[in-house]
């Protein structure tokens, strides 16, 4: 399949954003990847952020593998009413929950439905993130910082906490961090610590978990063309996006999708509190 290496110069007000409005479509489904398996046969997930995105590309991925899904989504229902039909594509179920992760009782909420539509939970993905541009420290405003940090770090314990008393031996948890946890990023400062925190977060939750066979593992997506990037970013800087890889291009979520596939399967049975990097070919520590 042949990828995208430049994009129409565009920016969206709302964020985290709308996939329906981008031009390309972000692609995340391929039948080279995404063919009915029964490597998570029967399994049920909770994927935050799942609306869009690398989200979406993983919902895709996992119930082609024979999993059932809880989608977690703030707002975008024209996104995740998409979602959930690709899900049930793939013969899986889906169960679609709006609100905000930054509450406590909302990630109590999700759990709780969870249970009472799958009875179970086997895999959770942390994939759920907001991030605001600013060229400077100076710039980032209290409010911004707080939500900033309540959607990725705050909203990632709270759920993680609420599943855990669910989990048994051979279920998983996987974080989406972010290449810039590892080098960095001058213009998301603060965005740059939650995925640092989100790093760090994988590798304690996996020794604490260990003994109940529990694996916490993280994937680390460079580059991505997602909402995220529209409704980030000025439209130059979109129109150019990725192109400063080894690879001269921006990854797509269907490049994303299998890691998590492979990080909640057997495959990855003796891999714990380690980090995947999909990110075009960039060299970093950890």
């Amino acid at each position: 399949m042949d990828f995208p290496n430049s994009f129409p110069k565009q920016t969206q007000s709302n964020h985290p954003g709308y996939e329906y409005e981008m031009k390309p479509s972000p692609i995340y489904d391929n039948p080279k990847y995404n063919y009915k398996n029964d490597r998570l046969k029967n399994k049920v997930a909770i994927v935050t952020g799942g609306d869009s995105g690398i989200g979406r590309a993983v919902c895709v991925s996992l119930a082609s593998s024979g999993c059932d899904i809880c989608v977690v989504y703030l707002n975008e229902d024209t996104d995740a009413k998409v979602t959930k039909e690709q899900i049930e594509y793939y013969g899986r179920r889906c169960l679609l929950i709006k609100g905000d992760i930054s509450c406590s009782k909302f990630c109590q909420e999700v759990v709780d439905k969870t249970i009472g539509n799958f009875g179970k939970i086997n895999i959770l993905i942390n994939n759920s993130a907001v991030q605001y541009e600013n060229k400077n420290i100076l710039d980032i405003e209290d409010d911004m910082f707080d939500k900033t940090f309540k959607t990725n770090v705050y909203g990632t314990f709270y759920l993680t906490k609420e599943v855990i008393p669910h989990l048994q031996k051979g279920d998983s948890i996987i974080n989406t961090t972010s290449v810039v946890a590892f080098k960095g990023n001058e213009t998301l400062i603060d965005y740059s610590m939650t995925k640092g925190a989100l790093t760090s977060f994988t590798r304690s939750l996996s020794l604490n978990l260990a003994k109940k066979g529990i694996r916490v593992n993280a994937v680390a997506p460079g580059p991505i063309w997602t909402p995220f990037i529209v409704s980030s970013f000025d439209e130059n800087h979109v129109s150019t996006f990725g192109q400063d890889t080894p690879l001269k291009r921006a990854g797509q979520p269907v490049e994303c999708g299998e890691a998590y596939v492979f990080l909640a399967s057997e495959a990855s049975s003796y891999i714990t509190g380690q980090t995947i990097h999909i990110n075009g070919g960039e060299i970093v520590n950890g």
